[in-house]
């Protein structure tokens, strides 16, 4: 009897970019320049820094430039703002990307809003996330964006099905249910406060697990055939589910790492090469 499929987010990865990196040639072929993906760091936290160098790895192995600002702990909300503004009016950089989490001393949202939406390539704006919800033209939350992507790659069936997503944060766990609901799946957006969640999350035909904690959903959760993408990762290379529980009773599973991870870096540079596509179209 055959396992588990695996969902090779890593694999998917390097595929897409041997694809991004022919059409940022194409790019620099007709405008002679290189597009920019710009990367805002404000404080010191060390999980942070190495997000941004990865960003920043994935950007040269397409061929694209990374520009990364760096602010110090102490800067304010003005501050922030004021640099965003600044790449926003630069005609060089196609995307901007503020690393989350901010300090606390910094108005985290104020600051994702005032990204030109045309520029928010990581999908962390009010307004695109409207326009995600209601089905308009957007960069969608560049890790449930990446995770769509790999959910088609291997064709996992969405339309009719119930997908459990536990978590709601503003990037991950609220746009990947508008997602799914935007593809007919019937879903249940879950949290700290619900009741019951194993017993909802056992009726789902698709889990996605995006709650923070290390191992949170066990694997006596999973019915049996069901479909696990795992979000998250922490110390000790665990993700959000008890894996080596829950993938035996799964039909197919995110790897933690190698699943959800590479895509979400995958994905931020997708949109950043499309935002650059777009600006050489006619208005």
């Amino acid at each position: 009897m055959n396992g588990p499929l695996i969902l090779d987010g890593k694999s998917l990865a390097a595929s897409l970019e041997a694809d991004l990196a022919q059409r940022v040639a194409r790019i620099k072929d007709r405008i002679g320049r290189t597009p920019v993906l710009a990367t805002l760091l404000v404080g010191d936290d060390p999980a942070s820094a190495t997000y941004v160098r990865m960003k920043g790895n994935a950007c040269r192995r397409v061929g694209m430039d990374s520009r990364s600002l760096a602010l110090s702990p102490d800067a304010t909300t003005a501050d922030v703002l004021s640099a965003i503004d600044a790449l926003n009016a630069d005609p060089d950089v196609q995307g901007i990307l503020l690393q989350h989490p901010t300090p606390r001393t910094v108005d985290e949202r104020a600051c994702f809003d005032r990204i030109a939406v045309a520029k928010d390539v990581d999908g962390v704006t009010a307004l695109g996330f409207g326009r995600m919800s209601l089905g308009e033209r957007a960069y969608g939350s560049a890790t449930p964006a990446g995770i769509m992507r790999l959910l088609d790659h291997y064709g996992i069936a969405i339309e009719g099905r119930h997908a459990v997503v536990v978590g709601r944060s503003p990037i991950l766990g609220k746009p990947m249910a508008m997602m799914l609901l935007n593809r007919h799946a019937t879903v249940t957006i879950c949290h700290s406060r619900t009741r019951g969640l194993p017993e909802i999350v056992r009726r789902a035909d698709l889990v996605v697990a995006a709650v923070g904690k290390p191992r949170f959903v066990q694997g006596d959760w999973i019915q049996e055939g069901a479909v696990i993408v795992d979000a998250g990762y922490h110390p000790g290379k665990v993700g959000d589910v008890d894996l080596p529980a829950a993938a035996p009773r799964s039909s197919a599973y995110t790897p933690v790492p190698g699943g959800v991870g590479p895509m979400t870096i995958a994905t931020l540079i997708a949109q950043t090469v499309e935002a650059a596509e777009r600006a050489l179209r006619p208005t």
